[in-house]
């Protein structure tokens, strides 16, 4: 049986180990519109999906400490390609176009999706998908479609809920017990909901330490 005071000292490691990988340079090395352009990279990969708005560039710029790695907007779909970011030398963080609604045309739009599903299917370095979900919303149907497909592709997933700064702790609590539930049936889900904050660094810190244990 492992001592309390023995996994508080891991779980700080596990922090630590965090702070210090995301402390170190992260630098833009690709991006691709195309499948054609998908470049070839040596180290892990942790993915970024999630709906339009829901908060994507906003969570990657507070865990790399930098207010302008990943572009925010508030006109959802503004990500139009997959962006690789190389952190310290020892993985690459993918922001992924966003699912969902976004203003540009039907052909762009499906365009998009095929890349992005062809990236999530096939990308043998893919570590982990962190599948980013408001939780003043909750799982919609465009969420459950992606989780289908990790699910069948075989590919790990964690639900990250995002801006839970706008939302009061009882409906936190509800909607993160209802998600645990529809995680609990599914076989690729990761199954720990984090809770996050950009504006309040809320979950930061653990989020952090999950994708540093991802690290080559």
């Amino acid at each position: 049986m492992t001592h309390p005071t023995e996994q508080n000292e891991a779980e700080a490691a596990r922090i630590e180990k965090g702070r210090l990988l995301f402390a170190q340079e992260c630098k833009f090395v690709a991006g691709a519109a195309t499948l054609t352009m998908l470049p070839d990279l040596p180290l892990n990969e942790v993915a970024f999906a999630g709906r339009s708005n829901v908060g994507k560039s906003s969570l990657i710029n507070a865990l790399t400490n930098r207010n302008t790695l990943a572009r925010t907007s508030n006109t959802p779909g503004r990500t139009q390609q997959i962006n690789f970011f190389e952190l310290g030398g020892e993985l690459y963080l993918v922001d992924l176009p966003g699912h969902g609604y976004a203003k540009a045309s039907k052909s762009k739009i499906e365009a998009w999706t095929g890349l992005v599903n062809t990236y999530l299917r096939g990308r043998p370095k893919l570590r982990r998908v962190c599948l980013l979900i408001d939780c003043r919303h909750g799982l919609k149907d465009v969420d459950r479609d992606v989780m289908k497909m990790l699910d069948t592709a075989a590919v790990n997933y964690q639900i990250i809920l995002t801006k839970s700064d706008k939302s009061k702790k009882s409906e936190l609590d509800k909607v993160i017990e209802k998600t645990e539930q529809e995680l609990s049936k599914r076989p690729a889900a990761h199954p720990v909901v984090l809770l996050t904050s950009s504006a309040k660094g809320t979950g930061i810190e653990e989020l952090r330490a999950e994708i540093a244990s991802l690290a080559e």
